[in-house]
């Protein structure tokens, strides 16, 4: 069963640094990619329904298609491939399992460390830096290029804050209707990666139905159980989590609206 694939990140996400031929272009130390890539696979909780490993190689394996696209591939540095591989796998690392609301009124010390501001992205951010320093994948790299590497890569992991969608999708159409989008540039190319990994990490739809349907029962499982600790604690249940008033058809429906038409459509006419 493709959402049995609990240990998938590790050899996806190296099959794709040695496909796009990133091992020899950066000389990195096999082992430690190797030992980085065990790492932030058990950096995820496999106990979450949706926000696990496999939603991690999922998004990491959409990243690479889009990376792939004759429009984009022609235009794309060794860097900004690597760059955006890393973010893929690392985008929801340490997720807990429930939204930034439930932070927030919870008073979980994660809201109080970001200040309620992107909580979660901030964090799956910062728990990548952690577990790339730890591994010392660049070590042999200069410290300029290596705090260079983390800001970029925490610029794509801050892109998939839901709650800036609309942020992001008006710049991207402004873009789009200035056709003033230039991929030789860096700062360009690095806004239409931004905007890739977004729709990699809500293209559940774009899988097939028997895929897309087990996406969609995982991603509620997990509303579901917030919105029963929710209730249990008193604490408003929070919007698609209740068990009571929702159903799986009319949250993807909601969803679909919302995020997959506005999101997907933009990004793959541009391409």
């Amino acid at each position: 069963s493709y959402m049995g694939w609990g240990t998938c990140l590790v050899s996806l996400t190296f099959h794709l640094f040695n496909l796009h031929g990133l091992i020899e272009h950066f000389h990195l130390d096999t082992m430690k990619l190797r030992r980085f890539l065990v790492m932030v696979q058990e950096d995820y909780h496999s106990q979450n329904p949706y926000h696990n490993a496999v939603h991690a190689a999922d998004v990491t394996q959409a990243m690479h298609c889009y990376l792939k696209e004759p429009k984009l591939s022609k235009s794309l540095t060794p860097w900004d491939v690597l760059l955006s591989l890393i973010a893929a796998a690392t985008h929801d690392l340490d997720h807990p399992g429930v939204n930034q609301p439930f932070l927030i009124k919870t008073n979980h010390y994660l809201a109080t460390l970001y200040k309620n501001i992107s909580v979660l992205e901030n964090h799956h951010w910062r728990s990548a830096v952690g577990l790339l320093r730890e591994s010392g994948l660049f070590a042999h790299m200069s410290s300029e290029n290596r705090q260079l590497m983390e800001s970029q890569i925490g610029a794509l992991i801050l892109a998939t804050d839901i709650s800036r969608q609309n942020e992001y999708l008006a710049l991207f159409r402004t873009h789009l209707d200035r056709g003033d989008l230039c991929l030789e540039e860096a700062g360009h190319r690095h806004f239409i990666l931004q905007m890739a990994l977004k729709c990699a990490d809500i293209c559940n739809p774009c899988r097939t139905w028997e895929l897309s349907k087990q996406w969609s029962e995982k991603v509620t499982e997990e509303f579901f159980h917030q919105g029963d600790v929710e209730k249990r604690y008193q604490l408003g249940v929070s919007p698609l989590c209740d068990r009571q008033s929702e159903t799986i058809a009319n949250i993807q429906i909601g969803n679909y609206k919302y995020m997959y038409m506005n999101s997907l459509k933009s990004f793959s006419g541009s391409l």
